[in-house]
C-alpha cells in the first residue's frame, strides 16, 4: 500500500490528481490517499471520490499542525500544490502570497525534517519563474534563468530554490516540476480559459448577454489538459530522479485571442444570431504580463519517460470545461455573478 499525501487536495489540480491515483487498476500498487486542507477549503472538486479519500485539516501557516498531519499519516508519497496560484491576486497581495507560497513550503519541509520521515516529494512551482523571456529563449529549457515578473512568480522562484536547498543539505528525496499553462474542467474562473469558458457556459444557458468579456489577448500560451497534466506528476513522482527540475507542459500553443475564437467556434455558428461579441475591459489587464511562454520538455521525456505526452486534444479540453460550467450554473445559480480574469 502507498501512502499519499496532497497538500492542496480541494484544488483543480489536486483533485484531479487524486482521482487518477484512486484508480489502481492503473497502478502497479494500490494507493491510499491522504489530503490536506484548511477547515474552510470548499470540498466539491472531491464530490466524486469524498469517500475514497481521507481528509485533514492542517496548514501551511502552522507547523504544528503539519507536524501532527505527517506523524498520523506517515506518507511514502507527498506531491505539494497547496498554493496562492492566482498571478493577478499577487500584485493585489503580495505579502499573503509570498508568505502562503515560500513560508509555507519552509514549513512543510521544516516538518517532514523535525519529525525525522523520508517521504518522496514532488513539488509544483510554475513557468513563472521564468518571467518575460526573449524568443532566442524560445522553447524554454530548465537553464533559462529565473527572472519573475510577478510577486507570485518571485513566490514560485522562491519555492523552487528553497526545496533545492532542502535537497541539498539534508538529503530530502525531492523532485521539482515547473508547471506550464494548464486548464480543464473545474479550473478556477479567474483563469483565462476557464473564465471564457464559464462565460461561453453562460451565454448558451441564455443567462448573460452574448458578450464575452476579456483581458488581454496577444499573450502566447501552450496549453495542457490538466488530466494529461496529473500524469506526467506521477511518472515524476514515481521515478528513481533525486533533486532535479523540469519543465511540463503541453503541446498546443496559441495566442490567448486564438483560443478564444476556437472556443467561440465550437459552440456558436459562425453566422448565427446570438454568436458572442468580444469587449476587451481594461480591469482585465495585469499590471505586467508574461506574454511568450512555450516549454521545452525534452529532458522530463529523457529522464523520466521517452512515452509521455498530452494526448487529449484541445478541442475535448474546451467542450468539458464549457459542460462543466453549464452544469455548475444550472446547479448553483449564485456562480453566475461577473467574471474576472487576468
Amino acid at each position: 500500500m502507498n501512502r499519499v499525501l496532497i497538500t492542496g487536495i480541494t484544488g483543480f489540480i489536486g483533485s484531479h490528481l487524486a482521482e487518477r491515483l484512486l484508480k489502481k487498476e492503473l497502478m502497479s500498487e494500490k494507493n491510499e490517499v491522504h489530503g490536506m486542507c484548511r477547515w474552510r477549503s470548499p470540498r466539491d472538486n472531491l464530490i466524486n471520490i469524498y469517500d475514497k479519500i481521507e481528509l485533514h485539516e492542517a496548514d501551511l501557516l502552522d507547523q504544528g499542525s503539519l507536524i501532527a498531519l505527517l506523524n498520523e499519516v506517515k506518507p511514502d508519497q507527498i506531491y505539494h500544490l497547496a498554493a496562492q496560484s492566482y498571478v493577478k491576486t499577487s500584485y493585489e497581495e503580495p505579502i499573503s502570497t509570498l508568505t502562503t507560497n515560500v513560508i509555507g513550503t519552509a514549513n512543510l519541509l521544516e516538518a517532514i525534517r523535525i519529525t525525522g520521515q523520508k517521504p518522496r516529494i514532488l513539488a509544483i512551482t510554475s513557468s513563472e519563474v521564468y518571467g518575460q523571456v526573449s524568443t532566442t529563449d524560445i522553447p524554454i529549457t530548465e537553464e533559462c534563468p529565473l527572472k519573475p515578473h510577478s510577486p507570485y512568480g518571485v513566490s514560485k522562484a522562491g519555492q523552487d530554490l528553497l526545496i533545492n536547498q532542502y535537497t541539498m543539505s539534508y538529503d530530502m528525496n525531492t523532485i521539482r516540476i515547473r508547471n506550464f499553462t494548464t486548464t480543464g474542467p473545474r479550473r478556477g474562473e479567474v483563469f483565462f480559459m476557464s473564465a471564457f469558458a464559464k462565460q461561453i457556459a453562460s451565454i448558451r444557458l441564455w443567462k448573460q448577454e452574448p458578450v464575452i468579456r476579456v483581458g488581454n489577448l496577444e499573450s502566447i500560451r501552450t496549453v495542457c489538459d490538466v488530466r494529461d497534466m496529473v500524469e506526467a506528476y506521477i511518472l515524476a513522482c514515481n521515478s528513481e530522479v533525486r533533486g532535479e527540475v523540469y519543465n511540463i507542459g503541453g503541446v498546443e500553443t496559441m495566442r490567448v485571442g486564438e483560443y478564444l475564437q476556437l472556443m467561440i467556434d465550437l459552440h456558436f455558428p459562425k453566422h448565427g444570431g446570438n454568436r458572442p461579441a468580444i469587449m476587451i475591459v481594461n480591469e482585465l489587464f495585469r499590471p505586467a504580463d508574461v506574454t511568450l511562454q512555450i516549454p521545452s520538455i525534452d529532458k522530463f521525456k529523457k529522464d523520466i519517460s521517452s512515452s509521455w505526452e498530452p494526448k487529449i486534444p484541445i478541442d475535448k479540453t474546451i467542450k468539458d470545461m464549457v459542460e462543466y460550467w453549464k452544469d455548475e450554473l444550472t446547479k448553483n445559480p449564485w456562480k453566475l455573478k461577473q467574471v474576472t480574469e487576468g
